[in-house]
């Protein structure tokens, strides 16, 4: 069942053992078969906790559930596609006349799954990030790699995930890459109030990937 534009969801991120890591309040601006577009406003309240690195991920136990609340701080149209295994994320700065188009970000994820709260997706570690003139950068790339030898992701999963980014690379530089169809002009309704994140958004069971396995050996 697609959403309605405006209707309010959660996207959160599903740990390999089915917790909930992050989520985030969203207002859809599309939903369709072909992209879902994402409005995470400057402000909002989201649920997460902090960032850890592969090691620290083996050495210190999972928490149940975000364990904290932190303030959004740019406008970000979130770009997803029906079975892709990356989005693009849009940020802005300012508002009005001083609004300002700061970055393309290339997240490499799971594809997203439908549940009745919003969205799930998982984090594949490796980012891609380009300027308003196309200039790339890969980030965490060796982090990516502790991933594979402290035996969270697999060989084959980390070779898929570059390839996909270098993919997205190419499309960006040659124009044809979906996130680049006038989305940069975008400005949310200004008569969209700040959402909330829904309450289900930690009642609602996470949902797995299919390639799991593959993906992640023996974590899975």
């Amino acid at each position: 069942m697609y959403r309605q534009p405006g209707d309010v969801v959660a996207l959160r991120y599903i740990t390999t053992d089915r917790r909930i890591e992050m989520a985030w309040p969203c207002r859809v601006v599309a939903d369709t078969s072909e992209l879902l577009a994402l409005f995470i406003a400057a402000g909002s309240q989201y649920k997460a906790g902090p960032k850890r690195s592969a090691a620290e991920k083996l050495a210190n136990p999972n928490l149940p559930r975000p364990p904290h609340e932190y303030t959004w701080r740019n406008d970000t149209l979130r770009l997803m596609f029906p079975a892709a295994r990356h989005s693009v994320s849009l940020f802005w700065d300012g508002t009005g006349a001083t609004r300002r188009f700061l970055r393309y970000f290339v997240n490499l994820e799971e594809p997203f799954r439908r549940t009745t709260a919003g969205f799930d997706t998982q984090d594949h570690t490796l980012d891609v990030v380009a300027t308003p003139m196309l200039g790339f950068s890969w980030r965490d790339e060796a982090e990516l790699e502790s991933h594979v030898a402290l035996g969270f992701y697999t060989r084959d999963l980390a070779t898929a995930v570059r390839a996909e980014g270098q993919r997205v690379i190419d499309a960006l530089a040659q124009g044809t890459h979906a996130c680049m169809r006038g989305w940069a002009q975008w400005s949310p309704d200004p008569r969209w109030p700040m959402p909330s994140i829904p309450a289900t958004w930690d009642t609602t069971p996470p949902t797995s990937w299919e390639l799991r396995e593959w993906a992640y050996g023996d974590c899975a």
